[in-house]
């Protein structure tokens, strides 16, 4: 299965709202998901010279395992998620894409600050239903 990888934290509430979010609307199955928390996401991320326990936000991979793999974070990532989506969500990403990114990634590393706060956080990272779980990437 190819497509974009989203690393997200797996304790975060917001950020596996997040990820139901994304796969019950990823018609085209384009999003695998793995949590910072694992040996994927730190594997990744340290080819990127990236630590995966200094991160407070959510990441995309695009085209992960080749030689034009790149990251993109924050509200960067967000939009490029959006615009991955079926129905309106294409159509809200270009809408937002005509702010300033300054004011969403300010916007974005509020929510993010206080995501624990206003949506908790789990003891471990929740483990997929079978009927998602080959869009997870374990390890």
């Amino acid at each position: 299965m190819g497509g974009s990888i989203i690393l997200y934290d797996g304790v975060c509430g917001l950020c596996n709202g997040f990820v139901t979010f994304v796969w019950s609307r990823d018609r085209r199955r384009r999003f695998r998901f793995a949590a910072l928390q694992g040996r994927t996401a730190q594997t990744i991320l340290a080819r990127h010279g990236r630590d995966a326990n200094a991160l407070d936000t959510v990441i995309v991979v695009v085209d992960p395992d080749t030689p034009s793999e790149r990251l993109l974070d924050s509200s960067v990532a967000g939009l490029y998620v959006l615009a991955g989506l079926h129905g309106g969500w294409r159509s809200l990403a270009a809408l937002l894409g005509w702010l300033p990114r300054r004011a969403l990634d300010v916007a974005y590393r509020l929510l993010a600050w206080n995501r624990y706060r206003l949506f908790g956080r789990l003891d471990a990272c929740p483990v997929p239903g079978p009927e998602h779980r080959e869009r997870f990437i374990e390890g």
